[in-house]
């Protein structure tokens, strides 16, 4: 499995993907592929962060991690929104999503981001380090349950005393 920055010829296969994906999910809006399509064109996508999981020269998973803030009394804190992560229905369970949380997380430590944040399944992100924000003092806008929103600091400390609020875009 090659895992690489998604490029402008996959978004078509990339919004059909999530599309399909999210038909199955337990939590949808049933807009995720307009969403990803949405953060594409706003001034929050990076590129870089912007990945596709390829098997034989078809894609079977998608991950982005866009900029964001949280609203502290200090002022805003940089932090990536992780949104939305989609696989393939037939090869969900074959580590193709715990690859792709991995390899974007790798990525924007080394492009120096602190902390990913991410409205999500507590059983599935939590063994990727995820853990509530209310854990960081960090509420949230949207009214998500506190143990849905949940954030993973990149390198230790990142969200130590930061505390505030975030709006999770939608």
């Amino acid at each position: 499995m090659l895992i690489r920055q998604e490029k402008p010829e996959d978004f078509p296969t990339i919004h059909d993907l999530v599309k399909i994906a999210f038909q199955t999910a337990k939590v949808s809006n049933g807009d995720e592929q307009n969403f990803v399509e949405r953060l594409r064109a706003g001034g929050n996508y990076i590129p870089e962060l912007a990945l596709v999981a390829e098997e034989e020269g078809r894609i079977i998973g998608h991950i982005m991690l866009t900029a964001t803030a949280i609203a502290t009394a200090g002022g805003p804190r940089a932090v990536l929104l992780l949104g939305p992560l989609a696989v393939m229905l037939e090869r969900r369970g074959r580590g193709v999503g715990a690859r792709l949380v991995e390899e974007a997380c790798a990525k924007a430590r080394a492009l120096g981001h602190g902390a990913v944040v991410l409205a999500g399944d507590p059983a599935y992100y939590a063994r990727f380090g995820f853990r509530p924000t209310a854990d960081f003092g960090v509420g949230n806008t949207n009214g998500i349950p506190e143990a849905y929103v949940m954030a993973r600091e990149l390198w230790p400390g990142a969200l130590q005393g930061v505390g505030g609020l975030i709006t999770l875009e939608t």
